[in-house]
């Protein structure tokens, strides 16, 4: 028994460990239809991108999911008003939602649609439905290597020390 236990958790790791190695995949391109936003807090950080689009939220959202493709990923849905502390303090949000590669990098979609005559969006003469900010939480492999060598050790001690009981 105790063999089978160790040949699973060697199979385990090393699937794992497979897993955090594979490449990150890139920021997400432009939406279709869709022109990058040139404001001062949307050019900031290179990990954090605005688009004026006219494409609906599950358009949105699944635009996102197929570009930002991973082999394990699962959607969050957080409140907007997460949006302040999450993409940038002063952002304004109808939905905010989340794209998780489990142990790995995220990325992070929120999208404000304009509900008051005043708050429009209208860029170069045209008219625009909404405003997405997409910020994307990448991760080093040595770091995800590091996290999983010290989960490892941490596995091996608490076997050993309760082996005994």
């Amino acid at each position: 028994m105790r063999k089978i236990f160790n040949v699973f958790g060697l199979l385990l790791l090393i699937s794992i460990f497979y897993y955090l190695i594979l490449p990150s995949p890139k920021f997400p391109d432009v939406p279709p239809g869709s022109i990058q936003s040139n404001e001062p807090a949307d050019t900031e950080s290179i990990y954090r991108r605005a688009y004026y689009t006219n494409l609906t939220r599950p358009e949105i959202m699944d635009y996102y999911d197929l570009a930002f493709r991973g082999l394990i990923q699962y959607r969050l849905n957080l409140p907007p008003e997460d949006a302040y502390s999450v993409i940038r303090d002063q952002t304004k949000s109808s939905f905010l939602e989340l794209i998780v590669h489990p142990l790995r990098e995220s990325l992070y979609i929120n999208a404000f649609v304009p509900t008051k005559p005043t708050e429009q969006i209208n860029i170069n003469g045209v008219h625009y439905l909404n405003k997405v900010t997409i910020r994307y939480l990448p991760s080093h492999p040595i770091s995800r290597l590091t996290v999983l060598a010290l989960s490892g050790l941490l596995l091996f001690w608490l076997k050993k020390e309760y082996s005994h009981v």
